[in-house]
Order: structure tokens, then sequence, then C-alpha cells
């Protein structure tokens, strides 16, 4: 199977314009999402594009629960291009599709250039690693104004890739509650992987921010934070 671009982009082939591409599953169970740009036969051509490549690829296999020798197999490309790839070092076109593919995944563009929920997580990953959680909280934010601010089909996009943990439990349980939050406001399906044990706090807890920070009461606690443990104020995601 070959993955395929789909034709909503504008400047396809002509410009570096950006879009959005999307990655189903054969069984259309799984999506994944990244933001690419179409230069020559190069999808990811500048240094934020190739970081997302990257996580769109490692996302993608690990979706299937594959190794990256297993992958190597299936794609009929060595272990060693697998790994390059997902370190960003080999973004070109016929690679992504053949290790897209190999995982059971296909393309497909939207008309959107906001960064999807698995491109937030790896963010958050970054700005928790050296300890900065206002920033971290800021990519939160912003993942909620960018599901807002699109409709229908292109919200659910951008909330239907599954993204890589961001090693802390807690904020992987509130990237869930933002996703199926703001996609139920627009009587969206949430993804299943919202719903995945491991986005559910078996303790509820704050994403301790600032330490002088009040709890919340239950009544100014999302319902789809309170149901996963995540003490969080329903003020801090309001748009401005």
């Amino acid at each position: 199977m070959r993955a395929r671009i789909g034709s909503s982009c504008s400047g396809v082939g002509r410009s570096a314009d950006s879009c959005l591409a999307i990655a189903f599953s054969r069984d259309g169970d799984r999506t994944l999402v990244i933001k690419v740009q179409y230069v020559s036969q190069v999808i990811f051509k500048n240094e934020a594009s190739v970081a997302v490549a990257s996580t769109l690829l490692r996302a993608a296999r690990k979706s299937q629960q594959l190794t990256q020798e297993q992958l190597a197999v299936r794609a009929d490309i060595d272990q060693a291009t697998i790994s390059r790839s997902e370190r960003g070092r080999d973004t070109e076109f016929n690679t992504v599709d053949r290790l897209l593919a190999g995982a059971g995944h296909r393309l497909y563009s939207a008309p959107t250039r906001r960064d999807d929920a698995a491109t937030i997580a790896a963010e958050i990953r970054e700005r928790l690693r050296v300890g900065d959680k206002d920033r971290a909280l800021r990519a939160l934010i912003q993942l909620s104004d960018n599901l807002v601010a699109e409709r229908g089909l292109v919200r659910g996009v951008l909330g239907l890739a599954e993204p890589e943990t961001t090693r802390d439990p807690v904020w992987d349980a509130a990237l869930a509650a933002v996703v199926a939050w703001r996609l139920g406001e627009d009587n969206l399906p949430s993804p299943a992987w919202v719903n995945a044990k491991s986005r559910f706090l078996h303790d509820p807890r704050g994403l301790d921010v600032d330490s002088a920070d009040p709890v919340p009461p239950g009544s100014e606690v999302p319902p789809e934070f309170a149901k996963r443990g995540v003490l969080a104020w329903r003020d801090t995601f309001a748009s401005v």
C-alpha cells in the first residue's frame, strides 16, 4: 500500500506553502497528523517540520506496537534508516511514504496550519524536560485554542493524532482532557487514545505550574479534566 497526498493544500507542487497532512491507518481506527512543507520531492524541509515528521513516524510505529526492526522488515528498509528518520535525519517523501505504509498508515491533507495534539505533546515533553512548566502550560492552552479555532472535520483532525507520552502522567491526562473537551463541544467523537487507561489518574492532581495557585473547586474544573483526575481551572483555557 502506498501513502497518498490529498489535494486540498494550496500550491502543492508549485510552492513551499504549508498544509496539514493526515496519516490514516488501513482499518480507519487510528489517525496521525503532521504539518508538511512541499518542496520538490521533499516534504519536511525546515527544522520545525522535520521535528514533526519524526514525531509522526515514531507515533505511527508505536501505535502498531512495532519495533524498529519489525518495521524494517515490513517496509523493506534497513533499521538504520528508520532510526535516522525518527531522529529527523531522513525525511524525504519516499522514505516517509514507505515507513508509514509499513506501519499501516496513509497520507491525506486538510486545510489548516494549526498544530495538532501530537505536535503540542512533543513540545510539552521538551518543556517539562527542562523544568519549564509555565511554557508547557502555554502549549497546552495553545492546543485548546487551536481546537476552538477550527470546526467540524478539521477540529477533529487536530485531535485525532495519538501523542507520544510527555513522560508525566498528569500532563498526558491533561492532553486527553483538552481534546475530549473541545471535540465534545463540536459534537465530534473522541479518538480512542483519549480514553486509554494511561490518560486517567488514580488520584486527582493539579498541573503544579504555580505552587501559589489554589486547588479549584469541582464546579470550576471542566468535566473532561475532572473525569481524568486533573485539577485545572476552567478559566485557564478561556480563549482571549
